[in-house]
């Protein structure tokens, strides 16, 4: 074999040496790529720019009486103000460790509990009337119940998240695995497949889409039971800041607690999201 040859083969094996013009149309390919993500950043975010400067400008402007709805600015520096003290920071770290705990906890025995439901037809004929009485109680009636079993501490607010969190949870993580389609099933148990790899490898995957939905929804619905339990009995909290400076007339900070939840509940999606495209990396993007 010739050296050019030998070469060649080298280069196929190893891949090229990239050279100056590569490393330029490479930075090139992830610029126009940035700049495209900017763009659709951008289109998605104008709806929420008008938003905020239509919060602006309309107490500005005498439409509103900005006692009662103050531009965004002076929320934005009530807020501040609040972190300066310190008093944001307690409220915001109650809030997520108490949305997170009963969050987490919800998500590590109710998931594996909906794929046990969902996969044993018995079982679940067995639960279904149970489950239907329990997701149509609404959580925020259940709240009395909760503080007089588990006290006005923390573990009551933490097991309302957990309650709440549960049902969407369920439901859809059966309704998941009910939906995985049979054929798959069957071409996997006629290849000699034992039950565990079926379902690490049929069932699991088949099901994950319809589960992030139900973890999305939980994640909603954590916040806000939670801030309506931290309103009833709570020393700190994004849903105590919110209900004290109502009673105190503290109009902007009030807001400033809404408009916290609001980024919060955003980040928790967008983290979420993330952890769903991670996992699911082998799914096609929609055309389009």
């Amino acid at each position: 074999m010739s050296s050019l040859e030998m070469l060649t083969l080298l280069e196929l094996g190893y891949g090229r040496r990239e050279t100056g013009a590569d490393r330029h149309a490479s930075a090139a390919v992830r610029m126009r790529v940035a700049l495209r993500r900017l763009a659709t950043a951008g289109r998605r975010s104008l709806l929420l720019i008008a938003l905020l400067a239509a919060w602006e400008a309309v107490p500005r402007l005498g439409l509103i009486d900005a006692v009662f709805l103050p531009p965004f600015s002076e929320v934005i520096a009530a807020g501040w103000q609040l972190a300066q003290t310190g008093e944001l920071y307690d409220d915001v770290s109650a809030s997520l460790l108490r949305a997170l705990s009963g969050f987490l906890i919800s998500v590590v025995l109710i998931v594996p509990l909906g794929l046990v439901v969902g996969w044993y037809t018995r079982l679940g004929d067995l639960l279904n009337q149970f489950i239907e009485i329990c997701r149509n109680t609404a959580p925020l009636a259940l709240l009395p119940v909760f503080i007089l079993l588990l006290g006005i501490g923390e573990l009551s607010k933490i097991t309302m998240v957990i309650y709440s969190c549960a049902w969407p949870l369920l439901l859809n993580t059966i309704a998941a695995v009910k939906q995985v389609d049979p054929l798959l099933i069957k071409s996997a148990r006629t290849m000699g497949a034992t039950p565990q790899q079926l379902f690490r490898k049929v069932i699991l995957p088949a099901a994950l889409p319809t589960i992030f939905v139900g973890i999305r929804l939980a994640s909603a619905s954590a916040m806000l039971v939670l801030v309506a339990s931290e309103m009833v009995g709570a020393k700190a909290g994004l849903g105590y800041l919110i209900i004290n400076s109502q009673y105190s007339f503290l109009i902007p900070q009030m807001y400033f607690g809404i408009f916290g939840i609001t980024v919060i509940g955003l980040a928790f999606n967008a983290v979420l999201e993330a952890i769903e495209r991670h996992f699911m990396r082998w799914k096609q993007p929609a055309a389009g």
